[in-house]
């Protein structure tokens, strides 16, 4: 058979290329005559600068800047000379993962840090830049990149905002006296979500960030009264736009402050591979990432992959840690397999490459074409 790997990542534990190496050292062992083409995807989270410089051939750099926080660090970063590209992954500057668990309030978080890669991309010389923006902690809206990109924010007393959660009294904006260009920024996005309303930014990711019950209302407020003051007084309304809602409203805040472009982030990785061409060519398409569940069908890289795969007749495995929703993930995978079937949740983060090449074995030795 053919068959093609392209897993996500498996979120703090394996880079969607050690998952693919795992699954095909496992899947040749009990089917050695199979034809596998390994194909890492990402979906614009956590992992996508990765990926993406891999397709391309960029190179990693490192810029010293601030994690959500605020606190200095190093955040790495991808560049390709020929064509002037830069690639971030504001996971690796703002993301969740870069902070100790419970230690902050997203309150005290926002996304400066992401305007400082993006002035280095600029100073770079950079063309292009992609951004990738999932697995964010910050429920900002883009607060921080603007202060980071020059923009000033003021209440009707004349008083400069410096903390998102202040904008409730926002009276005024004050531009940089340079904007970035239009078309110099494209935003990868992994979830079509509004900046507000109950699909927004605050009610439906907000939880995950550790923003509680009692903190909805007022974020919600918040982000609303930015909405409200930039289109007011710039005409700039992207609140509605698909995707807004991503990485605590970063969309919002790159289209707002940046002139950036959303677009899907598998559609960024899936162009440069020729994804749809590859499909066309393969029996079989195995894909995983760390939880599959009915948010793997709303935007996920998994999710993505397989509703290519599955439109075009070729039956999909999915393998994943964990997997939820067995009735949703029926309408496309032939079969789905999870780490805790085989081993505690815990002892699967410990040994997430071994656990995966059982699971993967297993898959293999039940497969019937």
């Amino acid at each position: 058979m053919r068959i093609l790997i392209a897993p996500d990542k498996f979120k703090g534990t394996l880079t969607a290329r050690q998952a693919a190496d795992a699954i095909a050292s496992s899947w040749r062992k009990v089917r050695p005559a199979d034809q596998l083409t390994l194909l890492p995807i990402s979906d614009g989270g956590d992992g996508f600068g990765l990926v993406l410089g891999e397709l391309i051939g960029a190179t990693s750099q490192q810029i010293r800047t601030v994690n959500a926080a605020h606190e200095p660090c190093r955040a790495r970063w991808w560049w390709h000379e020929k064509s002037r590209t830069a690639i971030i992954e504001s996971a690796n500057i703002v993301g969740l993962a870069m902070l100790p668990t419970g230690k902050f309030h997203p309150f005290e978080l926002d996304t400066f840090g992401v305007g400082a890669a993006i002035r280095a991309a600029q100073e770079k010389g950079a063309r292009q830049i992609l951004v990738g923006i999932g697995g964010s902690a910050t429920n900002d809206g883009g607060f921080g990149l603007a202060r980071a990109l020059g923009w000033k924010f003021f209440n009707r007393a004349g008083n400069e905002l410096t903390r998102w959660t202040d904008l409730t009294s926002l009276h005024s904006v004050q531009p940089p006296p340079k904007r970035l260009r239009r078309g110099l920024i494209t935003v990868a996005m992994d979830v079509q979500n509004p900046l507000l309303g109950p699909r927004g930014a605050t009610r439906i990711y907000g939880p995950q960030k550790g923003i509680r019950p009692q903190d909805l209302a007022p974020a919600e407020r918040c982000l609303r009264r930015l909405a409200q003051v930039m289109k007011r007084q710039f005409d700039l309304d992207f609140a509605k736009t698909p995707g807004a809602g991503a990485a605590g409203g970063l969309g919002f805040g790159l289209a707002t402050f940046a002139n950036a472009r959303l677009e899907s982030g598998f559609e960024l990785v899936a162009r440069p591979v020729k994804l749809r061409q590859r499909l066309a060519k393969v029996d079989l398409l195995i894909t995983a990432e760390g939880c599959l569940d009915r948010s793997s069908l709303m935007g996920k890289g998994a999710g993505q992959v397989a509703t290519l795969a599955r439109v075009r007749g070729i039956p999909v495995l999915g393998l994943a840690g964990v997997t939820c929703d067995a009735i949703a993930l029926r309408k496309l995978f032939r079969a789905t397999y999870a780490l805790v079937d085989l081993t505690s949740s815990e002892e699967a983060k410990r040994a997430p490459a071994r656990w995966l090449k059982r699971l993967a074995e297993k898959a293999a030795r039940e497969w019937v074409e």
